[in-house]
């Protein structure tokens, strides 16, 4: 009798993505695997906003800095909704109520708070959500979500 509770109690599925192929491609995964699982409490889509990352050599640009920083954060977050409205659009297509979330940040940091805040049971992320560049300078954000994410993490790669 307790097992069954146990295994009804609905998990809380989180999508983190961003511009890059590979996160629209764990979005669809999860549509078409986890049907289930997202008929029971809606999906969770994730878009960070990273942080400008300006340096202000001269404090007579300083104004000038701060307002091109503005513009950047403002820039950031308008693509962020717009990710979050494709990926909602994709969901509703498919019949799958969704709840959206951005946050500022670095996106390492920003999906962990996301976890721990939202209590998700299963992160779901593509094999490449910084792009090449990126995770060249920064590492990869996959692995550092399987090491320090405290829910599994589901990472969809690219099949051929």
């Amino acid at each position: 009798m307790e097992k069954e509770k146990e295994g009804s109690k609905s998990k809380k599925v989180m999508v983190a993505i961003d511009e890059t192929e590979s996160s629209y491609r764990a979005l669809i995964w999860v549509l078409e695997n986890l049907k289930e699982s997202i008929s029971k409490s809606p999906l969770v889509i994730f878009a960070a906003q990273p942080l400008p990352n300006h340096v202000v050599s001269s404090a007579g640009i300083v104004g000038f800095a701060a307002a091109l920083i503005k513009r950047s954060q403002d820039l950031n977050r308008k693509v962020s909704l717009g990710l979050l409205e494709k990926a909602k659009s994709i969901c509703a297509s498919r019949g799958v109520a969704v709840e959206t979330f951005t946050e500022t940040g670095d996106p390492k940091e920003t999906i962990w708070n996301m976890v721990q805040n939202y209590k998700i049971d299963l992160l779901v992320m593509g094999d490449s959500a910084y792009g090449s560049l990126g995770r060249a300078s920064l590492g990869s954000l996959s692995s550092y979500c399987l090491t320090n994410a405290k829910c599994h993490v589901l990472v969809v790669k690219k099949t051929e």
